[in-house]
């Protein structure tokens, strides 16, 4: 019996925390009367929920201590990537908790009612006692994914066709990577859904989607006498791995000197783009697929224009659906990342711009048209900031580097790699300054 428990025990990296034991079930105290333990333990577990939907340091800080300061409690909060240790003082006693989230992600949805519970909590929750709270966390808790692997698939093969577009890619590499791209993240989604390492999730979805675009080229070559330079699209059908949420809230976590979830938030992106791009890498070897140019289209101005304003609304709001936005949500990150990301990409062809400079511009009328947006409909900021800049973030450029760097064609390698890092850094700096433009709160350090 023993072994079973601690076999039990071992299968589960983290333990489940038994919040309602904090609480007194049958006791009538509201919580601004309560033990200091009980307020710790409902304080630390709405920050430990907006750690888990993605949310960057600065916000999560910030929640604690709105519900410090209304329980009479003083809060000190360290947060990390997937980590928080906070102290909470009365005056008479202290706590100190450690907790711990099993994984990451993003869940604009349940981010978007721990706002909602955080804002309403002097009104509503206050009046509650801790275990009548911890029932309404639950609640909130449970919230897990709006879709179906089958629309989450759906919905990165729309993003990753977009993406091929307005990356230069015709008709063909858009066809391709619709299905390659769909068919990866479907494999993503069960992966994660039966809680396997982020490793072999990285592994086995690209693998599946550059597996799945060469088959269709080879199949369409045959049926239809394609030829062969359709193939460059392939990059485009493992974008949808791209970490553009974490990538985004580490600048921001930077800028407010939060350096642990910062610097922890970037080691999580790069690690995702080193190991996705390595096995693109390997895939095109095996394959023998290249990451050559997209033949050039010679489109009239203004049909590019409408047509990229599609694309950019398509890609976000497919990003928006894998990150668990409702279609409303959704739709108002695509329409503020359909005018950003065409602004930027005719900055680009008609001023001559160079690309983080245009890219900084993209992501600052991003923040500026979401600050304008969130006074009407109260979305969280980052819930539509972040998906209408994502389609920005230069996987291509990634890939290519890391591609140039496997034939040791280095001078070429360095070339993207430092694009693609100076466009990776102004696009959180675009937001941040958009931020700081439109949020009195935001410009300050304390």
């Amino acid at each position: 019996m023993q072994r079973n428990e601690y076999t039990e025990i071992m299968e589960k990296n983290h333990m489940e925390i038994p919040w309602h034991d904090y609480a007194k079930k049958d006791s009538n105290v509201l919580i601004n009367n309560a033990g200091l333990i009980e307020k710790a333990s409902v304080i630390g577990r709405v920050g430990l929920i907006m750690l888990s939907c993605g949310t960057g340091a600065w916000r999560v800080r910030t929640s604690m201590n709105r519900l410090s300061k209304e329980l009479g409690v003083t809060c000190t909060v360290d947060v990390g990537l997937m980590s928080i240790e906070f102290n909470c003082f009365d005056g008479n006693d202290c706590v100190s908790q450690s907790l711990s989230i099993a994984n990451t992600g993003v869940n604009t949805s349940k981010l978007n009612r721990m706002e909602q519970f955080v804002n309403n909590f002097p009104r509503e929750e206050a009046h509650l006692t801790g275990e009548e709270i911890h029932k309404r966390l639950d609640d909130i808790e449970k919230i897990h994914a709006l879709y179906s692997p089958t629309i989450l698939g759906l919905a990165a093969a729309l993003a990753c066709c977009a993406f091929t577009f307005l990356l230069g890619g015709g008709l063909v590499e858009m066809v391709l990577a619709f299905i390659a791209a769909g068919i990866g993240n479907v494999v993503r989604t069960k992966l994660i859904k039966h809680h396997y390492t982020l490793f072999l999730n990285i592994a086995m979805s690209i693998s599946a989607a550059c597996l799945v675009y060469a088959l269709c080229l080879k199949l369409a070559e045959v049926l239809f006498h394609l030829p062969a330079f359709h193939e460059a699209g392939y990059i485009c059908s493992i974008l949808f791995i791209i970490p553009g949420f974490p990538f985004i809230t580490s600048g921001i976590d930077l800028a407010k000197l939060d350096l642990r979830s910062g610097l922890e938030r970037l080691t999580y992106a790069i690690i995702i783009i080193l190991v996705a791009t390595m096995f693109a890498w390997i895939m095109a070897l095996l394959l023998n697929l290249q990451p050559l140019s997209f033949t050039s289209m010679t489109l009239n101005p203004l049909l590019l224009l409408c047509l990229r304003i599609i694309a950019s609304f398509c890609g976000v709001f497919g990003f928006s659906i894998m990150f668990n936005s409702t279609i409303p949500m959704a739709a108002t990150a695509a329409l503020i990342g359909a005018v950003a990301n065409t602004f930027r990409l005719e900055l680009i062809d008609f001023t001559d711009m160079p690309p983080a400079a245009a890219a900084f511009i993209g992501a600052l009328s991003a923040g500026l048209l979401a600050s304008e947006i969130k006074k009407n409909n109260g979305y969280p900021r980052i819930s539509l900031t972040v998906p209408s800049i994502v389609i920005m973030v230069p996987g291509l450029y990634l890939y290519r580097a890391i591609y140039n760097f496997g034939i040791m064609s280095l001078t070429e390698a360095v070339s993207w790699f430092t694009s693609a890092i100076m466009i990776i850094i102004m696009l959180p700096l675009g937001l941040i300054f958009a931020r700081i433009l439109t949020d009195r709160t935001f410009r300050f350090c304390t």
